[in-house]
């Protein structure tokens, strides 16, 4: 027997729950792309979008998932042959490497592990080893999607400022925008990467990357007709936002994403976002005291408040996946990049969550911990109800 029927409930680190009038916004036929209202609505998100990213720089818009905004950064501000140095604290961060070596730029990496954040001081050694000045870029992932650890981004503008090193800092937000505390223009960023897909509760579709002035006069000399993203930022005629047809149905998504951004305060987004993400570690912190269950990220201050990756012992992380999404509706994420993987799952809180959803995903968990006989200790439900009415 199943108890899934009904509402499904995707607890991945992304794509997030769509909601209702994100989806409607996007139930109609296709507008008129030449003139008229889907101009206006494209016109509005832009400075909708820099609000969210806390900046008052440009912002290109692809046609594309995070793959899509990675290669957009590199295309614009790499040739084949400069260098960059790409900070890891999980696999999206060898992916963003990955990424600039096959666009035959020179990498370096330096490989935090997968619990810590990034070492300042390791960083500061790496700028002053680079004599010459060829390092053109460091790249950091605010937070890895796949380890949940939560970098310090301002600190790594102060460990840029310190060296007196004219690297770009360019920052992946695709799991943190809209989530976490972002502040683009006072932590220094210069490039900033996301996708509409998480905190920005619209259909995987859409790329971002915002720059401002002294990334824009750092743009190489030949870029893609494609990846340019001059265009996009300063369109002359509608169609260059998107160099062709524009993503109608995911415009008029993201207005309505953008729209609930704004009526509840971006401010309060975050601090609902904290307190969710607080009540989940409460519960796992019962649930670890007497089993195998343990939180990737030790120091609660280093986690991220849009995806928590959790471990148990080998097998037991794909079994409790598999009874939570078949027997009770709630899909959890894979331990992607993570050895056994079959013993790590990931949780999404992110985007369109709220109290009781969260409280819901809570007890599935104990209840499945409790179903596949998994040890753990007793009340991690009630903890994080403990937190919930804390907070109200």
């Amino acid at each position: 027997m199943s108890l899934s029927q009904g509402r499904a409930y995707l607890a991945i680190p992304g794509p997030s729950v769509m909601p209702d009038a994100v989806l409607r916004a996007m139930h109609r036929a296709s507008p008129n792309i030449y003139e008229g209202e889907l101009h206006d609505l494209t016109a509005s998100l832009i400075p909708d979008l820099r609000r969210v990213a806390r900046t008052t720089g440009d912002v290109a818009i692809y046609i594309g998932n995070g793959h899509a905004a990675w290669e957009a950064s590199l295309a614009n501000l790499c040739a084949p042959g400069d260098r960059v140095l790409v900070l890891c604290t999980g696999r999206f961060g060898h992916g963003w490497a990955e990424m600039a070596e096959k666009l035959g730029l020179v990498v370096d990496v330096l490989d935090f592990g997968q619990t810590a954040t990034v070492d300042a001081g390791r960083v500061t050694a790496a700028l002053a080893a680079d004599t010459d000045g060829a390092i053109k870029a460091v790249l950091v992932c605010q937070t890895d999607t796949s380890t949940g650890i939560r970098n310090d981004v301002a600190a790594l503008r102060g460990v840029l400022d310190a060296a007196g090193h004219a690297a770009l800092l360019m920052v992946d937000c695709m799991a943190s925008l809209g989530c976490d505390v972002f502040e683009m223009d006072a932590w220094g960023v210069d490039v900033m990467v996301a996708g509409c897909q998480k905190g920005l509760m619209t259909p995987a579709g859409l790329a971002f990357v915002f720059f401002n002035a002294r990334a824009a006069a750092r743009q190489v000399a030949r870029v893609s007709a494609w990846w340019d993203w001059t265009p996009r930022a300063r369109p002359a005629q509608f169609y260059q936002y998107f160099d062709g047809t524009a993503p109608t149905h995911h415009l008029y998504g993201l207005r309505a994403a953008l729209d609930m951004i704004g009526a509840e305060g971006l401010e309060n987004v975050w601090t609902r976002h904290a307190v969710l993400s607080r009540a989940i570690w409460a519960a796992c912190d019962v649930w670890g005291s007497a089993g195998p269950l343990r939180l990737n990220v030790t120091d609660a201050g280093l986690r991220s408040h849009s995806v928590t990756s959790i471990g148990l012992e080998a097998g037991q992380g794909d079994a409790l996946r598999r009874w939570c999404e078949h027997t009770a509706g709630l899909t959890l994420g894979i331990g992607l990049g993570r050895e056994p993987a079959d013993a790590w799952f990931r949780l999404g809180h992110m985007g369109h969550v709220n109290a009781q959803m969260i409280l819901g995903l809570v007890a599935t968990l104990e209840a499945g911990l409790i179903a596949c006989r998994i040890p753990h200790g007793a009340g991690g439900a009630r903890a994080a109800a403990e937190v919930i009415a804390a907070a109200s």
